[in-house]
C-alpha cells in the first residue's frame, strides 16, 4: 500500500480525512509542520497531504523546508486549505505543489486527485529512470570510445584533451612515455595471442603502481603514455618507474619468454619541460630515444640530457680519452651481435665503405630448416638459433657483424671476405653448431652473396 502523511493542526480534520483514505492507503498523521519535518527524521511516505494555515508554520514554508532536503525533494504534496481564491491557488502551484484540495473534504474528490497524484508521480518516477538509464548508456559508450579495446586504457585523444584541461586548471605533473623492447619477438616465436596477454599484464602493472587521479593511455601497439598527476619529485618520479621496471622483468621472468623483452622508459615535466601535452610528448619521446640508444631497460629525464650535453661541452678532452670511453663497451673478442633495429645503419654503412674502396665484402644468410618433415616447436628452434649465435661470435673475428633476421634466421656480414673464404667461414660455422646442438631437429642451411662496388647484392647464381 502506499503511504499518505496528512499534517493538519485540526485533530477533527486529520480523523476525517484518514478514515477516508485508510481502505486505501497506509496512513500517518501530524498535527502541525514541525512535527511533519520530524517525521522524516526516521520515516518517508508516498505523498504529503500539507494544511496550509497552521499556528506554528504555515504549509507554504513545510514544503519550503522540504524542497531543501534531498530525501524530500521531489515527494509530491497537496495543499489542503479553505482559502479558494485565485492568488491562493496560484501560490500553491508556484511554491511546487501538483494539486490542492478544498476544505471541507469531499470524499472522491480527495481519493481522485490523491490517485490521480501518486499515478503522475509513478510516470514521472519511470522517466526520470529511463532517462538515467539512457544517460548512462550514452556516458558508456563514450566512455568505451575513449578507450583502448584490448587493456582498457584511455586512448591518445582522451589523454591529450584531459592533460591539456588539469594544466588549464592550475594542475601539473610528470608525463612518462613507456616502450616495450623487443616485443615484437614476443609475437614473433610465442604468437599474438602471447602478445596481447603481455599487453593486458603490463597495463594491469601500471594501474598497480599509478594512483587513480593519474590518466594511463596506449598509443598502440607497446606504447603507453602515463600522466602522473601533480607534482612529484626526481625520486618519487624516478623509484616509480623502477617499480614498473623491475615489475615487469619479473613477470617475463615468470612467463619463460627468452625474448629479452623489456621496458624503456622516458620522462618530462610539467612545466620545466613544457607546458601542454604535445610539448611533454615530445620531450619524453626524446629521453625515451635516449634510453633506447643507450641500452634500454632503464628510464631517463628529458632535463638530464640537455645538462649531461652541457657537462660534456664544458669538458675539455682529446681523441685518446673519447676513444677510451667509447670503447668501454666493447668486450674486444668475436663478431658483434647486434640488434635488427641498429643493424640496418652498420650495413649501409659497410656499404658506402665498399662503394668508396672496392672491398671484399659477403653477407651471409643462415636459416634454421627443420631436419624432418614434422615441424619442431618454438623452444626448440629458439635453442638452435641461440646455438647458432654462440657458434658465430666464437668462429667469427670482431670486425664481422651478426643480427637476429627472424625467428628463424641469422644474417651475417663478413669483411673483406670473398666468396670463397665466405663458404669456408660458412662450413666452419655449421661445423661449430653441429657440435653445439645435438638435438637432431633443425640443421643450418646458409646462403652467401657478395656485396659489389656497384652497391649490387651478387648471388652464387651470378
Amino acid at each position: 500500500m502506499k503511504k499518505i502523511l496528512i499534517v493538519d493542526d485540526n485533530n477533527l480534520n486529520l480523523v476525517i480525512a484518514k478514515n477516508v483514505l485508510k481502505n486505501t492507503y497506509e496512513v500517518a498523521t501530524a498535527t502541525g509542520g514541525t512535527e511533519a519535518l520530524s517525521y522524516f527524521e526516521k520515516d518517508s511516505c508516498d505523498l504529503i497531504l500539507l494544511d496550509i494555515m497552521m499556528p506554528d508554520m504555515d504549509g507554504f514554508e513545510v514544503l519550503e523546508r522540504l524542497r531543501e532536503n534531498e530525501s524530500t525533494r521531489e515527494l509530491p504534496v497537496i495543499f489542503l486549505t479553505a482559502d479558494t481564491d485565485a492568488a491562493t491557488e496560484s501560490r500553491c502551484f508556484r511554491c511546487g505543489a501538483i494539486d490542492f484540495i478544498a476544505k471541507p473534504f469531499v470524499a472522491e474528490v480527495m481519493v481522485s486527485r490523491i490517485g490521480r497524484a501518486l499515478e503522475l508521480e509513478e510516470l514521472r518516477k519511470s522517466l526520470a529512470d529511463r532517462l538515467e538509464k539512457k544517460t548512462q548508456e550514452i556516458t558508456d559508450m563514450k566512455s568505451m570510445s575513449q578507450r583502448d579495446a584490448l587493456t582498457g586504457l584511455w586512448n591518445r585523444s582522451y589523454t591529450e584533451e584531459s592533460v591539456n584541461t588539469l594544466f588549464a586548471e592550475g594542475v601539473g605533473g610528470a608525463l612518462m612515455m613507456i616502450d616495450m623492447d623487443n616485443f615484437k619477438a614476443i609475437n614473433d616465436n610465442y604468437g599474438h595471442i602471447a602478445g596481447d596477454k603481455v599487453l593486458v599484464m603490463f597495463s594491469d602493472t601500471l594501474r598497480y603502481y599509478c594512483s587513480e587521479k593519474d590518466i594511463l593511455c596506449r598509443i598502440g601497439g607497446d606504447e603507453f603514455v602515463v600522466f602522473v598527476r601533480d607534482a612529484m619529485s626526481k625520486s618519487e618520479l624516478s623509484n616509480l618507474a623502477g617499480d614498473i621496471l623491475s615489475d615487469l622483468a619479473r613477470k617475463l621472468n615468470e612467463c619463460k619468454f627468452d625474448t629479452n623483452t623489456s621496458v624503456s622508459i622516458g620522462i618530462s615535466q610539467f612545466s620545466a619541460d613544457g607546458v601542454s601535452f604535445n610539448e611533454l610528448y615530445n620531450a619524453a619521446d626524446k629521453a625515451l630515444y635516449y634510453v633506447k640508444q643507450n641500452g634500454k631497460n632503464s628510464f631517463h629525464f628529458f632535463s638530464d640530457r640537455s645538462e649531461t650535453e652541457n657537462q660534456r661541452a664544458g669538458r675539455s678532452v682529446d681523441l685518446g680519452y673519447l676513444k677510451d670511453i667509447m670503447s668501454r663497451a666493447d668486450s674486444g673478442h668475436g663478431a658483434y651481435l647486434m640488434e635488427y633495429d641498429s643493424f640496418h645503419h652498420v650495413y649501409n654503412f659497410i656499404r658506402r665503405f665498399v662503394e668508396r674502396n672496392n672491398h671484399d665484402v659477403s653477407t651471409v644468410l643462415f636459416t634454421a630448416i627443420p631436419s624432418a618433415s614434422e615441424e619442431p616447436d618454438t623452444t626448440e628452434t629458439e635453442l638452435a638459433l641461440e646455438l647458432l649465435e654462440k657458434a658465430i661470435y666464437t668462429s667469427l673475428r670482431r670486425v664481422d657483424v651478426s643480427t637476429r633476421y627472424s625467428s628463424r634466421q641469422l644474417v651475417v656480414i663478413l669483411m673483406d671476405a670473398n666468396a670463397e673464404n665466405a663458404e669456408k667461414v660458412s662450413e666452419r660455422i655449421v661445423e661449430t653448431f653441429e657440435k653445439l646442438y645435438t638435438g637432431g631437429k633443425i640443421r643450418m642451411e646458409y646462403g652467401i652473396a657478395q656485396m659489389d662496388k656497384s652497391n649490387r647484392i651478387v648471388t652464387e647464381a651470378e
